[in-house]
């Protein structure tokens, strides 16, 4: 009874090794098979945002292995696109425009055989590049200017912005480039300290991965608002755990942390330890309330408009300062609100909160040096203004970096530099 049980099993294992077997054949790599696989039969396709997806059914070949797309780019390059033998479509992308374009479908075998091209004419959608280049736009800042653009297929592309100004009596015209994938994106042309008289005119061009790129699109010229860095001299600091207006002022002088380390013109650099430490008291500034959020408060001195902020972090890299150390993640703020002290309410105005983005691509001494430049931030980012004014600023850590933004286990900061202009 055991044995007329135990055969069939044997039998279902070696037909399973036999078509495992077959199955492994497919993928040899050296075969000396000369025939080529039939061709691919169309069944449609759709045209997508600079690309187009093609279905078809593939050839009754049993060595078959893949489908491949060919496309020619009006300046004759060439770019291949391909999908293994069991998917029944194939996308396509890299057309510069919405007209009509040809490509070519193949039959790969596990040789390296083509079968015979089937050509098919396509008419994309616009392509990504060009509605980028179509979304963008471009606002003046505070002795900067900036650039919005929408991206929603979130394609790899290239923005390339041309600014002409005067200086010294010259005339000077600079290119930035900025390369993203985001859905919506941002990004800054700062330290250009002009006169509002002195306008900067704008050209941008927009590429994608492929090659493909915009004409020039001119933007026009824009006045730069013009504004001061706030002497930091005639700050004062309130006590820490005294509150102004109901908000505690934080406890920052836990471990080697001091809250006077903010506002002293010096950053954390390597082991210098210049910083504030909050030893993980936040909200009411006690020990046991839980870490975040919790508020550093500046009395000016005097009363201002203020423009911008500029916050560096914690570093504590090593003493070589060449390595990332706590850039970008760790114990330092990635989120946080800004707020003024409105003198007709007395009471605190919101004003704005950032988000500072973590950088990407960069190695240990890229990191540093954007580090220890600092992350800047409008006031009102959207539509760059001055604030009303007031004596008082407080700066309110809300999120880590970590967990995306989401954990309340931010510690740390290192310095704060406030713009503006003096209120006469």
């Amino acid at each position: 009874m055991k044995h007329t049980n135990v055969m069939p099993l044997y039998m279902v294992l070696i037909c399973i090794f036999l078509i495992s077997c077959e199955k492994l054949d497919r993928f040899k790599p050296n075969s000396d098979d000369g025939n080529p696989p039939g061709m691919v039969t169309l069944k449609s396709y759709k045209p997508l945002f600079g690309g187009a997806r093609f279905f078809y059914r593939v050839p009754n070949d049993e060595d078959l292995m893949s489908v491949e797309a060919v496309y020619t780019t009006p300046a004759g390059k060439s770019f291949t696109f391909a999908a293994s033998y069991f998917v029944d479509s194939l996308d396509v992308y890299g057309f510069p425009s919405s007209d009509a374009y040809n490509v070519q479908l193949f039959a790969v075998d596990r040789a390296g055989n083509r079968s015979e091209a089937l050509d098919v004419s396509v008419t994309p959608l616009e392509p990504a590049f060009s509605r980028v280049a179509n979304s963008l736009e471009v606002k003046p800042g505070f002795s900067s200017f900036f650039l919005d653009w929408s991206n929603e297929l979130q394609q790899n592309i290239n923005v390339y912005v041309d600014f002409t100004f005067n200086q010294d009596g010259a005339s000077r015209t600079l290119t930035s480039v900025f390369s993203s994938n985001l859905k919506e994106d941002r990004r800054f042309i700062n330290d250009l300290f002009l006169p509002p008289s002195e306008k900067v005119g704008v050209k941008v061009r927009v590429e994608d991965m492929y090659g493909n790129i915009t004409e020039t699109i001119d933007k026009g010229s824009i006045s730069l608002f013009e504004d001061n860095k706030i002497p930091k001299a005639g700050w004062v600091l309130p006590n820490a755990n005294d509150s102004i207006g109901g908000v505690p002022m934080v406890f920052g002088n836990a471990l080697e942390g001091r809250n006077r380390y903010v506002i002293d013109d010096m950053i954390d650099r390597g082991d210098n330890l210049n910083f504030l430490h909050t030893g993980s008291r936040g909200k009411t500034g006690r020990t046991g309330d839980g870490n975040m959020p919790w508020n550093f408060i500046i009395d000016l001195g005097a009363h201002y408009e203020l423009s911008r902020i500029i916050t560096v972090q914690r570093h504590s890299g090593g003493l070589a300062n060449i390595s990332r150390g706590q850039y970008y993640r760790d114990e330092n703020v990635g989120l946080f609100n800004m707020y003024i002290w409105d003198d007709a309410s007395s009471s605190w105005e919101f004003v704005s909160q950032s988000k500072i983005t973590v950088p990407q691509g960069l190695t240990e001494l890229e990191f540093v040096k954007k580090g220890e430049a600092g992350d800047m931030a409008y006031m009102y980012p959207d539509e760059p203004a001055y604030t009303k004014p007031t004596r008082w600023f407080r700066y309110e850590a809300v999120k880590s970096f970590n967990g995306n933004y989401t954990l309340e286990d931010g510690n740390c900061l290192s310095e704060i530099t406030l713009y503006g202009r003096k209120t006469n």
